[in-house]
């Protein structure tokens, strides 16, 4: 008969593979058996956790505490629980007490530095992490964080070389080829094989480094996604598109577009005005301004406020729908649903939902993703947006936008400013406080109103 310890060691496979629930089926079939197991109660909390049902997270971990004290990884991981849900000093006692029970025990000291840095404590995080690595010096992860802080903090060079660290993480791969990742050397003459590496968001961003090469002598071969490649296609910069999985007979170099930034030398100061760099057709972008002026209202907004809940920011930078409600009471202004996927069921749980025009479910399947969300933004007045793929996506077509941001934003939003040098067309809206969207929507609906007073003045 298989030991307690053996079948939370099958739970725990299975959790691995990502079926939580199973996973969780499994302790909780344990701790039936053995009540009193402290490692059963710490196991069940981790599947909860990754449920995001931090609530029941936080009381598993805490009857597991409660059955053994000294159990820093219970400790760590109730600390990771707390702040999730926003305890920010419950969850600074409970990494400190992982620490006191095992001072080099890493995972806390990570832990403690991403707390801070999540409520906007940047200065006291990036000390911690650059104490972790007086335990870890050559822990990838560490380094990759401190990139990030000093990307955000808008110091690009001490940021890419510490965020090059990232290559050296598990999720991060590099096609199979024998041909070396660009070092920035000159790039006249040579053919280059670019790919995203960190979603959709990623290559709508950073296709513009196509561009860049293109126009310093680079051949230029992009790997995408298949649903992204019409979009793409429209890039000015790209001399051959290829799906994933394909490589090209011949190339010199290849890097990601992230690394081709970071090897251009791309800060704050110096990144490249390639303008507008993606577009729709003209004969979509006319369909749909077709369609958008059937509709009620003056000025036209669309609406984005989930991004990818899988996301480990999610929680904080995805906007609920409701804080939006105080847009649809301004007099003609008509807003139009751009949010697709996860987050749509909000619109059944809103009580403003019928002053929301919902698009046609087939959006985006015959021409390709984006496609006519993008022929639609271009007919719009303006988009409100989370910080989603969405947001990129109208900052690439030179759309108005404006975006609500978390009290700590992606690093490519940099910790101040009311504009971003990514985009001409963008206008960034900052949360005062975590979790705070009332007041960047009362600010949202404030410059809302002044434009539609001002007549000649778009949104």
């Amino acid at each position: 008969m298989p030991t307690v310890q053996e079948v939370l060691n099958q739970g725990w496979t299975i959790q691995q593979q990502g079926n939580y629930a199973a996973a969780e089926k499994v302790y909780r079939h344990v701790l039936q058996q053995a009540p009193g197991s402290a490692a059963g109660w710490c196991y069940l909390g981790i599947a909860l956790y990754d449920q995001r049902r931090f609530e029941e997270s936080e009381a598993s971990y805490r009857k597991a505490i409660a059955l053994q004290n000294h159990f820093p990884i219970a400790w760590n991981n109730l600390g990771n629980t707390l702040r999730m849900l926003g305890q920010v000093e419950g969850a600074d006692q409970a990494f400190e007490s992982a620490l006191q029970q095992d001072p080099n025990y890493l995972s806390p000291l990570k832990n403690r530095g991403t707390l801070w840095v999540w409520t906007g404590q940047i200065d006291r995080g990036l000390a911690a992490f650059e104490s972790a690595l007086k335990v870890a010096p050559h822990d990838a992860e560490l380094h990759r964080n401190l990139g990030v802080i000093h990307l955000l903090k808008g110091d690009f060079h001490r940021g890419w070389d510490e965020y090059r660290w990232r290559w050296q993480m598990p999720g991060f791969v590099r096609p199979n080829v024998t041909q070396p990742v660009w070092d920035g050397s000159d790039p006249q003459g040579k053919t280059f094989l670019l790919y995203s590496e960190q979603g959709l968001g990623d290559a709508i961003h950073f296709v513009r480094m196509a561009i860049t090469l293109k126009e310093r002598g680079a051949r230029t071969i992009v790997q995408a996604a298949p649903k992204l490649i019409p979009l793409l296609s429209t890039c000015r910069g790209i001399d051959q598109l290829i799906p994933e999985g394909m490589l090209p007979a011949r190339f010199d170099f290849h890097c990601s577009f992230i690394d081709a930034a970071d090897r251009l030398g791309i800060d704050a100061e110096s990144i490249p005005d390639v303008g507008p760099y993606l577009g729709p057709p003209e004969n979509l972008q006319g369909y749909w301004a077709n369609w958008l002026a059937q509709l009620p209202g003056k000025k036209k907004v669309g609406i984005c406020w989930q991004g990818n809940p899988q996301h480990q920011a999610d929680i904080f930078r995805s906007i609920p729908l409701q804080a939006f409600e105080p847009l649809a009471s301004i007099p003609d202004v008509q807003l139009v649903c751009l949010q697709h996927g996860f987050g749509i069921q909000q619109l059944d749980q809103v009580g403003f939902a019928n002053q929301i025009v919902r698009l046609p479910a087939n959006l985006d399947q015959s021409s390709g993703a984006f496609m006519d969300t993008a022929a639609i933004m271009k007919g719009l007045d303006l988009v409100v947006t989370s910080d989603t793929s969405v947001a990129h996506l109208a900052g690439a077509l030179g759309v108005p936008v404006w975006v609500g941001l978390p009290k700590v934003p992606d690093w490519r939003w940099l910790l101040q400013g009311e504009t971003s040098p990514w985009y001409p067309s963008m206008r960034l809206f900052r949360q005062p406080e975590m979790k705070n969207w009332a007041a960047v929507m009362a600010e949202i609906e404030l410059h809302m109103k002044q434009t539609e007073s001002r007549s000649s003045v778009p949104l």
